[in-house]
């Protein structure tokens, strides 16, 4: 494959926009669908919990996370106006009775005020954190007192393999997301790394570990 094509592709992962965007967010919904109900498991979300997710794809996940209990409210940021339009869409009942809110914002700040939110949870967006500490911190600001932070990605040496990464992708290992998580003031409650098997672009079954991290907004002794 050419430069320019796996740079095309690198860049409709991080922003999907286009004819070309609403394919590749259905094909990461099916990808990634094991990894984000995974993710959302770890939540330990209980009824009448406002959760907040950072970068949602076509938000083809979000039923499944409206099963987890009662009276939730669900909020979910992202970088392309295409993703979110088509979440919006795929979600509209959701979104008429008010227990899905989209929005769009800058992979940087996120638009909410201190203490927003019972549970966070990301998938596979770390590689394209523009501002890693930063955005950790923002996190941590909008979560409420002991309320948890999950973040779900594939592992360095399985993401190395695949061509495209070499552009826009910043990977990860467990240990490297542990450094960074170490920066900040969450606490890490949980860890968990998993394989899987899922189809490449080619139509082959490949193994792909991934790992989550549950982190906790606790309270510092001083």
């Amino acid at each position: 494959m050419e430069k320019e094509e796996l740079q095309a592709i690198a860049s409709q992962l991080k922003n999907p926009s286009g004819e070309k965007g609403i394919e590749m967010g259905n094909m990461m919904n099916e990808t990634n669908i094991n990894m984000t109900k995974h993710s959302i498991q770890n939540l330990n979300i209980s009824k009448e919990n406002k959760i907040l997710e950072l970068g949602h794809g076509n938000g083809g996940h979000v039923e499944f996370l409206f099963e987890q209990g009662k009276d939730l409210k669900y909020y979910g940021l992202e970088m392309s106006e295409l993703m979110f339009q088509e979440a919006r869409q795929i979600n509209r009942n959701f979104v008429s009775q008010k227990q899905a809110f989209f929005s769009l914002y800058d992979g940087n700040k996120i638009p909410f005020e201190d203490e927003s939110f019972d549970k966070t949870f990301t998938v596979n967006t770390i590689y394209f954190w523009q501002k890693p500490e930063e955005l950790l911190a923002e996190i941590y600001r909008v979560l409420k007192p002991n309320g948890n932070f999950c973040v779900t990605f594939a592992e360095e040496d399985f993401m190395k393999k695949l061509p495209f990464t070499q552009f826009e992708f910043e990977l990860y290992s467990t240990q490297k997301a542990q450094d960074l998580i170490g920066k900040s003031d969450f606490k890490i409650v949980y860890t968990e790394t998993q394989t899987e098997k899922v189809k490449s672009k080619t139509g082959e079954l490949v193994e792909r570990a991934f790992t989550t991290f549950v982190l906790e907004k606790s309270f510092k002794s001083f």
